[in-house]
């Protein structure tokens, strides 16, 4: 696909995801977040893409709210507020449980919504200046979505801090509090990112990712002994996978597996 608004290509066996929404920034508007739950559909659908990588334009991976959107809001009735609030919804949803593995490269500003849309996916590479900030309490708003996602991701505390200050921070820091989890230079961010891609995608059985997602989505709501129990249900069934048996066999054979072939 390939629009105003988002384009999807592939190298590889990786989907690249690009906003390039410019003169708004990325900002999440019904268009973009429209355009970005058709991508990610079409990249899962696609069998040869084995991890997406979800990309921004040189100025900012995504600001956040449109101004002239924020603007209309202000006549909408609850109804249209809940509305387009489980849109977004949807799509961080989505992108949390696709059964594939997703990497934002997170180059300049990553603000509210835009931080959010970053905070979901599985990892997250920056720069060491990007910047990050859940801002939606300094204007009123309250970053409801993305706190159910940022709290299994970085705890309550640097959580806390985020969320009830607004504050913005830079990758260097995002990197320390556990957001981040790769920092690379600006002039080496695309490169090191389909890198990463492509080792990720010959390392790790596909099939696993995915099991190993939803595990992680579940345990964590779960009691001590229901998650032990799903957890020991999930193994037995990932055995009895053929990429399991494949995995095995070549690792007691003492061969090299790339899963990408």
């Amino acid at each position: 696909m390939n629009n105003e608004f988002v384009s999807l290509t592939k190298e590889g066996s990786s989907g690249l995801i690009h906003m390039k929404w410019e003169e708004k920034r990325n900002a999440l508007g019904p268009e973009m977040i429209a355009a970005l739950k058709e991508a990610f559909r079409e990249a899962a659908e696609d069998e040869k893409i084995r991890v997406i990588i979800l990309s921004g334009t040189a100025k900012a991976f995504s600001a956040g709210a449109d101004l002239a959107y924020l603007k209309k809001m202000q006549g909408f009735s609850r109804e249209e507020n809940l509305k387009d609030s489980l849109s977004l919804k949807a799509l961080f949803e989505e992108i949390y449980a696709l059964p594939k593995l997703v990497i934002a490269q997170v180059k300049g500003p990553a603000i509210a919504g835009g931080c959010g849309l970053a905070t979901v996916c599985d990892l997250l590479v920056s720069t060491p200046e990007s910047l990050f900030g859940y801002s939606e309490v300094r204007i009123g708003f309250v970053p409801a979505i993305v706190m159910a996602f940022l709290l299994r991701k970085i705890g309550e505390s640097h959580a806390k801090r985020l969320l009830l200050t607004g504050e913005r921070i830079t990758g260097t820091e995002a990197y320390r509090i556990g957001l981040v989890n790769y920092l690379f230079p600006a002039d080496r961010i695309e490169y090191e990112s389909k890198a990463l891609a492509a080792k990720l995608a010959s390392q790790c059985s596909g099939e696993a990712i995915a099991m190993t997602k939803k595990l992680i989505a579940r345990v964590q709501d779960l009691p001590l002994p229901e998650a032990l129990n799903l957890a020991a249900a999930s193994n037995a069934e990932a055995r009895a996978g053929k990429e399991c048996k494949r995995g095995v066999a070549a690792f007691l054979n003492k061969e090299k597996i790339n899963w990408d072939q």
